[in-house]
């Protein structure tokens, strides 16, 4: 399986990322090993799966490419991730 996943801090930011193993991957961003991520505490706020390793990166690429996708997604779980 390949997986989008977005990740929340506590000050309403958010990352979107593609990875083929989520587990490890979220331990890299825990660690502090991510670029983009670290200095913040980030966690799991949502991800989707998919069998393909192009549907997944095509989905990662949408979302950050295109700001209406994000913000359909955003807004879409908004309620739960508590964002503004």
């Amino acid at each position: 399986m390949h997986y989008v996943y977005i990740l929340t801090d506590d000050e309403s930011e958010i990352y979107i990322g593609c990875t083929g193993d989520l587990k490890k991957r979220l331990a890299q961003h825990a660690s502090g090993r991510g670029k983009a991520t670290s200095g913040n505490k980030w966690t799991l706020a949502y991800y989707e799966a998919y069998r393909a390793e192009a549907d997944a990166w095509q989905r990662e690429q949408r979302l950050k490419d295109h700001g209406q996708a994000k913000r359909q997604l955003k807004d879409r779980i908004t309620t739960s991730l508590q964002l503004s």
